[in-house]
């Protein structure tokens, strides 16, 4: 796989992706930080009934929050929410099935959504799909692309009138390490050309969605944007797309409520706030969205480009 052949993104993984790098890093958390009540906001989590996702759904359920999953798999959705309900004791947890590779229906359910609820204070953006072969998804878009960047992009773009209205709004999107070794290609943005390889085009959507976050920061500043690295986590996306790598390093990867740590605290605590919008996290901490001399920063008129192209693709979906 080639996004494991660059050594410096490799080397740097081994000393911060990993568990023992978490467990370190936590000593320096405050604690204080996330001893807070978020009764009566409102949560969406995509992705929310396995991994990272279900993680943050739990965690926040636990201090009051209203939770909305949305999820691809009725069953597994099911069952999730019965779990968390039983371990944090709120029944405020509403689960929504939608297939985020469904350009169209990302479009009406968010539509959907805005006109049947008051209220939504954070969105987090954690679902993620990494294919091992190039797959459209009966819209002319590829999957990859059209579940990690383009739902992504239409969910904040529809969401975001619902957001302003409620208080203390905030959009977070769970990127990936994989997109320091990838620079935005406003070209090449469903990986048209060139030989497919599955975990760079994951790592190139990862990317999109670094930036995608630090312009709507700029355009939307009632609304705190931030997107973060959970580090290498042991969930099924990373079982199943990456088997070697996963049972090579299963005994360095993170828990999923270690993956998801910095996704709660991004999304509950007043700490995070007083940073600025639009930045790159990583175990509670602002850091580079670049490894250091890297070749992956893009201009300003590639970034504005890649948001008008995302912005004619989207709208030749939206429901009229």
């Amino acid at each position: 796989m080639s996004l494991y052949r660059n050594s410096a993104w490799f080397l740097k993984g081994l000393t911060e992706f990993t568990k023992g790098a978490f467990v370190s890093e936590s000593k320096n958390f405050v604690e204080k930080d996330l001893e807070t009540s978020v009764a009566g906001r409102s949560f969406m989590i995509t992705g929310a009934n396995s991994g990272i996702g279900k993680a943050a759904a739990l965690a926040i359920a636990k201090k009051g929050g209203t939770i909305h999953m949305v999820c691809r798999n009725k069953d597994k959705a099911e069952e999730a929410r019965a779990e968390i309900v039983k371990d944090s004791g709120n029944k405020e947890i509403y689960v929504h099935i939608l297939d985020l590779s469904e350009t169209k229906k990302v479009w009406e359910f968010a539509e959907t959504f805005k006109k049947k609820y008051k209220t939504l204070n954070v969105l987090i953006n954690n679902a993620g799909c990494m294919m091992t072969k190039r797959e459209d998804n009966g819209e002319g878009l590829e999957k990859s692309f059209a579940s990690n960047s383009m739902a992504v992009y239409i969910f904040i773009k529809s969401l975001i009138s619902l957001l302003e209205k409620s208080p203390d709004p905030r959009v977070i999107t769970v990127s990936s390490g994989g997109m320091l070794v990838q620079k935005l290609r406003t070209g090449n943005l469903q990986s048209q050309r060139g030989r497919y390889d599955g975990t760079m085009v994951y790592a190139q959507n990862k990317r999109q969605q670094v930036v995608m976050t630090e312009q709507f920061a700029k355009a939307h500043p009632n609304i705190h944007f931030s997107v973060m690295h959970p580090g290498w986590v042991d969930t099924p996306t990373i079982a199943n797309a990456m088997p070697d790598f996963h049972s090579s390093m299963k005994e360095r990867l993170r828990t999923p409520e270690q993956g998801a740590d910095t996704v709660v605290w991004l999304a509950v605590s007043e700490a995070a706030v007083k940073n600025p919008s639009g930045r790159f996290y990583q175990d509670r901490r602002m850091v580079s969205a670049h490894l250091p001399l890297a070749w992956t920063h893009s201009s300003q008129l590639e970034d504005q480009k890649f948001m008008s192209v995302m912005d004619e693709l989207a709208k030749s979906f939206q429901p009229h």
